[in-house]
């Protein structure tokens, strides 16, 4: 799931550490930052633009909605969908075998001429998330038309995830009619429940090539994007790679104490009780630190960093308390520092001069890595320290992702790759504040990378899981050829 806060966090990361210029303690340091490396653009390709942009927009059209419960037409749209890629992608049916996994999501298996190499999984999802009704009027082309206009293709779906699914088919097919042959297997993962968590799909996906006993070289999924302007003192385009997401959390606090009359109240009540829980868990939050997705994000940026947050980036050992305290005064840059606490839900009471007995609170936790689950709820339940407020967890609790190494070598070709497609880029990895289907396979490599090869401006960014989110055909063209030059690299 590809959200608008993803990069709002990144461009929060980016104010935060730009408050540090202010410090006075910023010395010159003896580290080189200028982290330049040569790598040759990537060849063009012969593409007819128009037509891809056009398969695209027809596979927009198929409403591949999730729900918890679809409408019957929503889930009548997903067989309709593999038909579509099955009937558009003949060389991908004649090169590479297909399953349909746990009832709706695709594994494609190329097999490559060295069986002994671990394959690389690609994934992308089919599913969409479905339109408000309420802002219908203000799409500037209907959300499922698909519609080819204004050197754009237009319709949910073009950011997340169809575009990049569509990218992954066109370099395939591309590829297959160039007459390559991967010496690595290559494999294409299309879940069909992203937007809910993959809980069957990628969930079955990993379960198969798990009872199949492949272990993977590494797997790319949805997250970063190029960006430009987000990092303020950070000059050029910037590739964000996720390297780890946060782990979700949500508990509920639950608080009976005997209501009445409010002409003859108690000294306490249940809502008392339960406001008095969850200011307590607002203000004593979670420990702050840098963890090693944050470090790197920074190290990543020295680079391009203007002095003297030059200093800052390079060491964030040397300045973590400067940088906790910067980052602790923008939301989005606080919640790269710590597992944040969030109340969302309060409800009590039904008549103004009734005093409930019962007052519910919920209350969301993201999860910084090297925290739990089992650590957050200890958290609670000190810091709440009241027998009266019953805590207790919802469903759909997840652990942090493990962080993915970036001295690795898939970490490095994955690099290179972007650095072929958007030249004069710096590559950062960073942490992920939301979740994608890729957590789902940790048990199959340890190289999990989050990264989409799209340009994306602040308009485009906003139309993620709103309204008219639209691609441009030129972007869908880098699409194209990002996939194409990492598949050739990664499996020549």
């Amino acid at each position: 799931m590809v959200t608008r806060r993803r990069i709002r966090f990144i461009a929060g990361l980016g104010v935060a550490a730009a408050a540090l210029g202010a410090a006075a303690i910023l010395r010159r340091s003896s580290r080189r930052c200028d982290g330049k490396r040569t790598v040759m653009p990537a060849p063009g390709l012969d593409l007819d633009m128009t037509a891809v942009a056009e398969r695209l927009g027809q596979a927009v059209r198929i409403g591949t909605v999730s729900r918890e419960d679809p409408r019957g037409d929503e889930a009548a749209a997903f067989p309709v969908f593999r038909e579509y890629l099955e009937k558009t992608y003949p060389g991908v049916r004649e090169a590479l075998s297909r399953e349909v996994v746990a009832g709706g999501s695709l594994l494609y298996t190329w097999a490559g001429s060295n069986p002994e190499l671990a394959p690389v999984l690609l994934l992308a999802h089919q599913d969409v998330v479905p339109v408000d009704p309420d802002s219908l009027a203000s799409w500037e082309q209907p959300p499922f038309s698909g519609t080819v206009v204004d050197g754009r293709v237009w319709g949910r779906g073009t950011l997340d995830d169809k575009g990049s699914l569509i990218g992954l088919m066109e370099a395939v097919e591309h590829l297959v009619g160039q007459g390559f042959q991967p010496r690595r297997t290559i494999l294409l993962g299309m879940g069909h429940d992203e937007e809910l968590g993959g809980v069957e799909g990628a969930t079955g996906l990993a379960a198969f090539l798990a009872d199949k006993g492949i272990k993977l070289s590494f797997v790319l999924d949805e997250g970063g994007a190029v960006v430009e302007g987000l990092v303020p003192g950070v000059s050029g385009e910037v590739a964000v790679v996720g390297i780890a997401e946060k782990g979700y959390l949500t508990v509920e606090l639950l608080v009976e104490i005997p209501g009445g009359h409010s002409s003859a109240p108690r000294a306490e009540s249940a809502i008392s009780v339960l406001l008095t829980a969850v200011r307590r868990l607002e203000k004593n939050q979670m420990a702050a630190r840098i963890e090693p997705p944050v470090k790197a994000f920074l190290q990543a940026l020295a680079p391009r960093a203007r002095f003297p947050l030059r200093i800052a980036f390079a060491n964030p050992g040397r300045f973590e308390r400067l940088i906790i305290r910067a980052f602790q005064g923008r939301p989005e840059a606080a919640s790269a520092v710590r597992t944040t606490t969030a109340a969302t839900i309060i409800r009590a009471g039904e008549k103004d001069n009734v005093i409930p007995p019962l007052a519910r609170g919920v209350v969301n936790f993201r999860i910084l890595p090297g925290d739990s689950v089992a650590s957050v709820l200890e958290h609670v339940k000190r810091t709440v320290a009241d027998d009266r407020v019953k805590v207790s967890i919802l469903a759909k609790a997840r652990e942090p992702s493990n962080v993915s190494p970036v001295d690795s070598p898939n970490f490095a070709l994955l690099s290179r790759t972007v650095l072929e497609v958007f030249p004069g880029a710096i590559v950062a990895p960073y942490l992920m504040v939301a979740a994608t289907d890729s957590r789902h396979f940790e048990g199959l490599t340890s190289d999990v990378y989050r990264f989409m090869p799209f340009r994306l401006n602040a308009a485009e960014i906003e139309s993620i899981h709103g309204t008219n989110e639209s691609l441009p055909i030129e972007v869908l063209g880098d699409v194209v050829t990002f996939y194409v030059r990492l598949i050739r690299n990664a499996a020549a």
